[in-house]
């Protein structure tokens, strides 16, 4: 009697994970997203390991989730993964003020971001 389960949306090569309300604009976010898309998962790990940008460790774990997924639960080679698809979201904003000069306000913003990770598995090149 409980629910039925939901047919998958990704093929049967593919899997993903999701990090949500990482604290960090979506410009920014996708600046790192930016570095890893089409890249196989051993270079875009290297490469979010030797990055300046603090966001990187999120989107590490958020990686490496992903290719947990695939091994496990899809049982995909994980040698033959590719970054796929990385794309940003917006998720809500904060809106804190400050004070400024002559009893005025300043808006400041702290906006949030969602990162979406597909890994996809490619035949390799014979």
């Amino acid at each position: 009697m409980g629910k039925r389960a939901r047919e998958r949306a990704l093929p049967d090569n593919e899997a993903k994970a999701v990090a949500r309300m990482l604290r960090v604009s979506p410009q920014k976010l996708n600046l790192v997203a930016q570095l890893i898309r089409g890249k196989k998962v051993a270079m875009a790990l290297a490469d979010l390991e030797f990055s300046h940008k603090r966001i990187s460790v999120e989107v590490r774990k958020c990686l490496e989730s992903a290719i947990a997924n695939a091994e496990n639960n899809h049982d995909l080679d994980v040698d033959d993964l590719i970054v796929a698809e990385a794309h940003v979201g917006k998720a809500l904003v904060l809106k804190r003020s400050t004070p400024r000069g002559r009893g005025r306000m300043g808006r400041i913003f702290k906006p949030f971001a969602n990162l979406t990770i597909i890994v996809r598995q490619v035949e390799a090149a014979a």
